[in-house]
């Protein structure tokens, strides 16, 4: 049996590439320009990352064209693709170790997860999306005997992937894997709280294979960065995971650049319907707590309205609250954790405004609300419970990213479905219900990209992630991923 790893220990070694990743090479930023990384574990400097400005994104996307133009990966057989992205895939599993523990430091997710979670959903992702680039095929269109349609899907460009910090190497893969699989070439930009895996793992798709310029990363944040590959116009699309503000905001860039196609998959404010007929109120409490907690509430998808039936509210909501206090909040790198650090402190403190908002408005906090752990110098929050929640108050509307779960209470479907429906979301719900005539029209009638009945969170790469309303546009995972990153051309010959 294998001596358990100490991850204490090993984070005392870690080191982190930490250059931009431009046509085949790390790089630093043209002017220099640095910014520190602090582990949200316990403050502690990380690195100084490559700033990459204006000219970096520049040289980027000059490499990104260069290499779609030539052929070197655009114009490579399916199959050929394919084979790279599955070394890639193997190098990461080989690498498991290092990258579960950077992205454990950089974010602040507990180990556990990072092992458990990222780094196979990583690979999952990447293999299947190579798996599947060799069996699309194209169509031929039903014209009649004059002519052959031939409809065709080719590869857009070059994409823009901007991704965020609550899942850095799953997030950067639902990206990647369709877009270099469909024969593009990729301009990364990490999330600035979280940049050091997408780094790493450049230089591991260079090691199985993949040709220069095709993969480029630029570490730095928003409103430099992020804007210049929005504004870009030699960048065909963009893919955006983050909060809807920032996604408007790539929304206008296309409008004052090329008119670039822009997918996004922004925030949500999702609602767990538990009905008065739930089979197991004990199982659901139980699936209602992780929805919202689990990776510290930082996730689009936190299942962070809790609807509950009036007859079961009190004895579903005791539960729930238990749930809350057997949670073990401590340090990431310990594999007993359940709950980690909050991704910086001024992430922490949002969070924390909006129990304050709460109060305010006059729901009841049940438990929770507070910072703790301070002393070891890290962003902790323990997981938080209101109730006497209504609608219309900002901790039912807005998106707090956090361990905060709101408690409402309604009578009957109509009620339920009409609140569920009420903010400007519609990424994730979910009802608990025996009834199946109840499931099936609740599904119908929300308003949301996914809906699950009597579980949540459920996953696998062969469906669509992606939601309605302000919650974004376009699809991640699944085939239909490809949609976003290939262009259908018709060619039409006339036969005579």
């Amino acid at each position: 049996m294998s001596t358990p790893i100490d991850w204490h220990v090993r984070a005392k070694t870690a080191a982190f590439a930490t250059d931009a990743w431009i046509d085949g090479r790390y790089t630093p930023a043209a002017d220099g320009k640095r910014f520190a990384r602090i582990s949200p574990i316990d403050g502690r400097h990380l690195a100084d990352v490559a700033f990459c400005g204006v000219a970096d994104v520049d040289r980027a996307v000059a490499s990104g064209r260069a290499a779609f133009a030539d052929g070197r990966w655009s114009k490579l057989a399916p199959a050929a693709r394919k084979k790279i992205l599955q070394r890639a895939a193997d190098l990461i599993d080989a690498h498991a170790d290092e990258l579960a523990l950077t992205e454990t430091l950089d974010m602040g997710k507990p180990i556990a997860d990072s092992l458990a979670v990222d780094v196979p959903g990583t690979t999952r992702c990447l293999r299947w999306f190579a798996e599947a680039v060799d069996k699309i095929y194209d169509e031929i269109a039903p014209t009649g005997p004059h002519a052959l349609a031939l409809i065709t899907r080719e590869p857009v460009g070059v994409v823009g992937a901007v991704v965020p910090w609550n899942f850095p190497m799953i997030m950067a893969m639902w990206k990647l894997a369709p877009a270099l699989a469909a024969g593009n070439s990729v301009v990364l930009k990490p999330a600035e709280q979280s940049p050091l895996t997408a780094l790493r793992l450049a230089a591991l798709f260079a090691e199985a294979g993949l040709p220069d310029g095709v993969l480029n990363v630029v570490p730095g944040d928003g409103p430099v960065t992020g804007r210049a590959i929005g504004l870009h116009g030699d960048i065909d699309a963009v893919g955006f995971t983050g909060s809807t503000e920032i996604g408007k905001l790539f929304l206008q860039y296309s409008g004052q650049s090329n008119m670039k196609r822009v997918w996004l998959e922004c925030g949500g404010k999702s609602p767990l319907i538990i009905m008065r007929d739930c089979r197991d109120l004990a199982r659901a409490a139980e699936i209602a707590a992780s929805a919202i907690f689990y990776n510290q509430g930082e996730m689009c998808t936190a299942g962070s309205r809790l609807l509950l039936d009036a007859p079961i509210r009190d004895e579903f909501l005791d539960l729930v609250l238990g749930h809350a206090r057997a949670r073990n909040i401590g340090n990431p790198l310990d594999i007993a954790t359940d709950v980690g650090a909050m991704v910086e402190q001024r992430h922490m403190q949002r969070v924390l405004e909006y129990v304050a908002v709460g109060a305010a408005e006059g729901a009841r906090l049940r438990v929770g609300g507070a910072q703790v752990r301070a002393e070891t110098g890290g962003f902790y929050v323990e997981p938080t419970v209101f109730d006497q929640v209504t609608p219309t108050m900002r901790i039912a509307q807005e998106e707090i990213f956090g361990p905060v779960l709101a408690a409402l209470e309604f009578d009957g479907i109509d009620q339920a479905i009409s609140i569920a429906n009420g903010t400007i979301y519609g990424l994730g719900s979910a009802i608990f219900t025996r009834d199946i005539d109840t499931a099936l029209r609740a599904s119908r009638a929300l308003r949301a990209g996914l809906v699950y009945v009597n579980c949540y969170d459920a996953d696998d790469t062969t469906v669509p992630f992606g939601g309605f309303g302000q919650s974004g546009n376009g699809r991640d995972k699944s085939l239909h991923a490809f949609d976003k990153y290939t262009e259908l051309k018709t060619t039409w010959i006339a036969l005579s």
